[in-house]
């Protein structure tokens, strides 16, 4: 049986150890314009106050890590995304997943990053292997490598696994071992395809038995379009750890999606004494007294 391998990423600070055998490591996504115009329009503004919210009050809900986007069209992405990490930086000391598909923004980040970060993300493009790869190997970082080529996203699970085959190679001949290659096997909506949440749960079980790599996903887009996501969310979310997800990409701050999570390492043998639940349950409890 293939080795589970360990993904190791760290702060100046702080270091996080990714793994099959450990409780589900959640990666903070709110730091992200897209979708959210209270932080785009902040942005823009350079205006960061948002920026230090979100940062805090996601690793207060239990993020590990925190990814950090500067994705909007009014700037340099590069300066953004070197001004966003250095925020971020200045209020939590906790690993970040620096997510642009920009090079040049990516290689400012990591030229300025304390720690080895996470880069999201690199695809099957040639051009995306090629302009990627190097700056994860020059920096030491690790990164999310998303099944998609130039052809899109493969509808089947056999195809999607071809393409994580080919990032890890890749990586690997760049001197990139495959611990610090963190698959996303892609998350379609079951709104326009009722077979897209299937297709994940069986790409992210043939990854993670072929290679033994870490798996990452955006588990909420599972439920784009359609009424009380947040069910459909953790549903789907406890399904994909079972499956072999270890690092969610996600909204700490949902409660259903957290206890789902908790939910799941708990019955997984991931969480020793159930200790993590019950201060879990305990905190809830504080809550409900507080707003009685």
């Amino acid at each position: 049986m293939v080795e589970k391998l360990i993904t190791k990423i760290s702060s100046k600070a702080q270091a996080v150890e990714i793994g099959q055998d450990r409780p589900t490591t959640i990666i903070g996504e709110r730091i992200n314009p897209t979708g959210r115009k209270k932080l785009y329009d902040a942005l823009v503004e350079r205006n960061f106050e948002l920026v230090r919210q979100d940062a805090v009050n996601q690793v207060a809900a239990g993020a590990a890590v925190l990814d950090v986007n500067a994705g909007i069209e009014e700037a340099d992405e590069a300066t953004l995304l070197q001004e966003l990490i250095r925020v971020v930086t200045g209020v939590t000391d906790v690993p970040l997943c620096i997510d642009t598909s920009n090079a040049k923004a990516l290689s400012a980040a990591l030229s300025i990053y304390e720690g080895k970060a996470l880069v999201n993300s690199v695809n099957g493009e040639e051009r995306s292997l090629k302009e990627t790869l190097p700056l994860v190997r020059e920096h030491g970082a690790a990164v999310v490598g998303l099944c998609m080529d130039e052809d899109g996203i493969p509808e089947t699970p056999e195809k999607r696994l071809a393409v994580a085959a080919k990032i890890i190679d890749r990586a690997g001949k760049m001197g990139i071992d495959p611990s610090d290659v963190v698959i996303d096997p892609l998350v379609l909506t079951i709104g326009t395809d009722n077979q897209a949440g299937r297709i994940t749960l069986e790409t992210t079980a043939l990854v993670v038995q072929e290679f033994g790599v870490n798996i990452t996903m955006g588990a909420s887009n599972v439920s784009f379009g359609l009424p009380d996501r947040p069910y459909v969310n953790s549903a789907f979310m406890v399904m994909a750890i079972e499956a072999g997800l270890t690092c969610p990409i996600t909204n700490p701050l949902v409660t259903e999606m957290m206890t789902a999570i908790l939910a799941a390492d708990l019955v997984m043998g991931r969480d020793e004494d159930s200790m993590r639940w019950i201060k879990a349950y305990r905190e809830r409890q504080k809550t409900v007294r507080s707003e009685a």
